[in-house]
């Protein structure tokens, strides 16, 4: 070996010993990974996760926190994606080709929709849409060209709960073709489990999750992720997550492996802090109806209550009709603990007002303005003070 400097701060002999445990676990940055021989180069495989190859393939950081996430998500297989949408248009990208279809809720998450009406009809893939409360309105969508079913649990801002057993059977029955993939971000591993839904055989193929939300619980981190059980079917996303080039870096793996020991805390306060709020929003005179899952009277309410154990945070006021964008706007401005945000699952509660009409393709049931709320750590007692301030503004 020379004995030059500059060589030998590059290559120098000094191995740390193994023998080192902590409870935070290291961070491996990497872009190349060496490999002993040629022999090596040529046979490890990234994709089961039995070797190192390259950066984006994964390191032991990011290995895991997938394997942690697999264990939350019931599943086997676990991809990391740069954002929770990133994740969503990995399996658009893996399992459609032009001249199929995918179909999506009405109550579809909106980018999720825009998608498929942009750069998925401009691939020759068409999209139709079903009524996620009515599973017989998939009768007329499924077809021999359906490749791929989104399921939403609950819809996305009205947050309305869909009988997910039925809808899974009926897709097997009509289109065993289809894979069947549902948006777990709302349920985070821990309100049911979609792999198993209380019948024999029954459960979805692969769930995606927006890790930004609550996995990462402080609005700082963008990540998602694709879970499932199926060797094959994980093998096929992979390869199209590689040949996308999508990695997720070594500082937010991190940061979600320090999150997830808290995750269940943060998300069944969260969920009771909304619940509180849910019941006294239902007095308010300004608020027609109040849209949470756990709430009886809440849209499908029925089939959140013979599935799930747990809520989330989130919950949407349909401000009676009789006021106008205006002034629901003025409102949310004015609201002093609530900020204006997109995102959900951090310390910091969030209001956006929404206006259904906008959002969907079928007829819908709301008139008035929509205002999601977000719950964070605040004080409920605070947090309410600041709702019925900005109610009574409405006059």
């Amino acid at each position: 070996m020379s004995q030059d400097i500059r060589t030998r701060l590059i290559h120098h002999d000094y191995v740390a010993p193994a023998e080192f445990e902590s409870p935070v676990v290291p961070v491996h940055k990497a872009s190349t990974v060496f490999f002993p021989d040629v022999a090596a180069l040529r046979s490890r495989r990234w994709v089961d996760k039995s070797g190192y190859t390259y950066g984006l393939h994964g390191t032991p950081t990011t290995f895991t926190l997938e394997a942690r996430l697999a264990t939350l998500e019931h599943a086997r297989h676990v991809l990391l994606a740069p954002s929770g949408l990133s994740a969503l248009n990995v399996v658009n990208q893996a399992l459609l080709s032009s001249g199929d279809a995918l179909l999506l809720p009405d109550n579809v998450y909106f980018p999720s929709r825009d998608m498929a009406r942009h750069e998925l009809a401009r691939w020759g893939i068409a999209h139709r849409v079903y009524d996620a409360l009515d599973p017989t309105t998939l009768d007329a969508a499924l077809g021999p060209d359906v490749k791929l079913v989104w399921l939403e649990a609950p819809g996305s801002v009205t947050l309305e709960f869909p009988d997910l057993r039925a809808l899974v059977r009926r897709c097997r029955e009509r289109a065993p073709q289809a894979v069947l993939a549902l948006d777990n971000t709302w349920g985070a591993g821990l309100a049911f489990n979609p792999f198993a839904l209380g019948e024999e055989g029954l459960g979805v193929d692969l769930t995606i999750h927006a890790l930004t939300k609550y996995p990462s619980g402080g609005g700082d981190v963008l990540m998602g992720s694709i879970a499932c059980l199926d060797d094959a079917l994980h093998e096929r996303l992979a390869w199209t997550h590689s040949r996308l080039g999508l990695g997720v870096g070594a500082n937010d793996a991190e940061a979600l492996l320090r999150s997830l020991p808290s995750l269940a805390l943060r998300y069944h306060a969260q969920d009771q802090a909304a619940r509180r709020i849910a019941e006294w929003a239902q007095g308010q005179s300004a608020v027609r109806r109040v849209l949470h899952p756990a709430l009886p009277g809440s849209p499908g309410h029925a089939h959140w209550a013979g599935l799930c154990t747990a809520a989330a945070g989130l919950l949407t006021l349909e401000i009676d009709p009789r006021h106008s964008v205006e002034q629901v706007n003025a409102l949310v401005d004015g609201l002093q603990c609530f900020r204006i945000g997109w995102s959900w699952g951090g310390p910091v509660s969030l209001a956006v007002p929404y206006q259904a009409r906008f959002m969907r393709e079928l007829p819908t049931p709301y008139e008035g303005v929509l205002v999601r709320l977000c719950i964070g750590l605040e004080s409920v007692d605070d947090l309410i003070v600041d709702l019925a301030a900005g109610l009574a503004r409405l006059g």
